[in-house]
């Protein structure tokens, strides 16, 4: 494991997370936060696919909806992360979970941090995934990366986070999951 990982790990275990949020949702749901153990940790992010019901084309985290037969977030995640980009559970190594969210689509969402090898070969579902890419973990972990907006929806305030990488608009609830793990290790200095 690289040494820029061990320290993240260190810091992810070691702090407190933010003050959760209510959560209102009754609907449960889990998303992996996929770490690649390269030279250059990086996270690994989806784009759904455009004929996809809902959120089509968005960034996201490979994850969805807990079945009856799933016991713990962990399981939800996995599962779909299987599912979605053929990711082995095997491969994981469970390393802790964010708060509970909720999202706008009606679930309460539990992210999950797992550690991946380099090098694996991932296959995703054409139904559900568009593509494939990675940011590096530092990016995603520097809270000033981060823009955000204030709106009212429902008669409630919610904000928006954004993050840009390359060409893509990482936004919603990928975003604001990945700004809580950023401010969850605030301070993570990655070595050079």
């Amino acid at each position: 494991m690289s040494d820029i990982l061990q320290h993240f790990i260190q810091r992810f275990q070691l702090q407190l997370p933010p003050p959760a949020y209510d959560t209102f949702q009754l609907r449960k749901a889990a998303v992996l936060i996929p770490i690649i153990n390269g030279q250059q940790p990086s996270l690994l992010l989806t784009k759904r696919s455009s004929a996809l019901r809902k959120h089509p084309g968005q960034v996201a985290f490979p994850g969805g909806a807990t079945d009856e037969t799933d016991i713990l977030p962990e399981t939800t995640a996995l599962r779909e992360a299987y599912e979605e980009v053929g990711l082995n559970p095997g491969c994981v190594e469970i390393i802790g979970q964010l708060p509970a969210m909720d999202s706008v689509s009606g679930f309460q969402v539990t992210p999950v941090v797992g550690v991946l090898p380099a090098g694996l070969n991932f296959i995703k579902n054409h139904h559900e995934v568009e593509t494939l890419f990675e940011i590096p973990l530092d990016y995603a972990l520097n809270s000033e990366n981060y823009h955000s907006i204030d709106i009212v929806r429902r008669g409630k305030p919610l904000r928006i986070y954004f993050l840009y990488y390359a060409d893509n608009l990482i936004w919603g609830l990928t975003a604001a999951i990945l700004q809580r793990l950023a401010l969850q290790v605030k301070g993570f200095i990655p070595f050079n």
